[in-house]
């Protein structure tokens, strides 16, 4: 299957300003997005009251909590919380370097999916910056269990998800969600699932603090009588559950620091299994090898990549 990459590094145009809720503090928060030079990578930064920054690198090193959202950071006060449905965006328009400002401990959640960081950032406008992007092709199968649950990484020609839930209540069951990843099937079939929760659920999380900032706005719920109590329903008929779960995935993913080139697997996953695999698939050297793209402008398969020797190309590894 061919890919849709250009090979080429990008940022985007202008800047732009996106203000809304964080879904476990109730507060309101405000992200920017500012261009960046190429081989910056994607880089939060977060501003405290004193005038400080605590400058966070996108990748997998930096990974902390991971109970019920993506954390980059291990101290609650230098930290950034639910980054994935805008890692998600960012990894899916193909935009490899970008400074993220925010003024709170986390993302905005806005309508609980990725269309409004999507639609910020092609208000922006995305831009070539002529400089090569490296990719990291999967070339042996990597395997994480966890009881039940498992993810792995294949070699694949392209970029593919195949990723399936299995929850027990009658509304859900088991669904399944597969495809290649192009900026067009991201927007068509996943950027608008929302996250997802259970009425009974709600008093455990508000006590435990989290969840403040969780509302019919954001976030489809299901009742004890196992039923969707938003007004509007579902947006994907019966599986927009898979595809947040989806959509989750690519935003995890994400933090490898580079496109990938390969499928990923998961059965019962989320936040916490799809790092584990991303680790166990950067930490083993032999199971991936970084390449790009030889230098022609028609579109390529991902067999057509070409292997680089890149000992300092190491984008998940933790930096400064």
């Amino acid at each position: 299957m061919a890919i849709g990459l250009l090979g080429f590094q990008s940022t985007i145009e202008n800047p732009v300003t996106i203000t809304g809720t964080g879904v476990h503090s109730g507060q309101e928060v405000s992200i920017t997005f500012l261009p960046a030079e190429a081989g910056t990578g994607i880089v939060f930064q977060r501003a405290h009251a004193d005038g400080t920054f605590t400058e966070l690198r996108a990748v997998s090193a930096m990974v902390g909590n991971t109970d019920l959202s993506t954390v980059l950071g291990t101290a609650p006060a230098r930290s950034v919380a639910t980054i994935e449905h805008v890692m998600a965006a960012i990894y899916a328009l193909g935009v490899d370097n970008l400074l993220v400002e925010v003024d709170g401990a986390e993302m905005p959640i806005m309508d609980g999916s990725s269309e409004p960081f999507i639609d910020a950032i092609e208000q922006a406008g995305i831009r070539n910056l002529g400089v090569k992007r490296r990719y990291i092709r999967v070339v042996k199968p990597v395997r994480f269990e966890n009881g039940a649950s498992w993810s792995e990484f294949h070699p694949h020609d392209g970029t593919r998800f195949e990723v399936e839930i299995d929850f027990d209540t009658p509304l859900i069951g088991r669904q399944k969600w597969e495809g290649e990843l192009t900026p067009e099937t991201f927007k068509a079939e996943l950027s608008r699932a929302r996250t997802f929760g259970f009425m009974r659920d709600v008093e455990r999380l508000w006590a435990a603090g989290f969840a403040l900032g969780s509302s019919l706005e954001n976030s489809v719920v299901i009742s004890d009588d196992h039923t969707v109590v938003n007004i509007e329903g579902l947006r994907y008929d019966k599986d927009e559950f898979v595809r947040h779960k989806t959509l989750d995935a690519v935003g995890d993913l994400a933090l490898a620091g580079a496109q990938f080139i390969g499928c990923y697997r998961s059965y019962r996953g989320g936040h916490k299994m799809n790092a584990q695999a991303l680790k166990a698939l950067l930490s083993d050297p032999t199971a991936y090898e970084v390449v790009e793209a030889p230098t022609r402008t028609k579109q390529l398969r991902a067999r057509e990549f070409v292997a680089i020797s890149a000992p300092e190309f190491a984008p998940w590894a933790m930096e400064g």
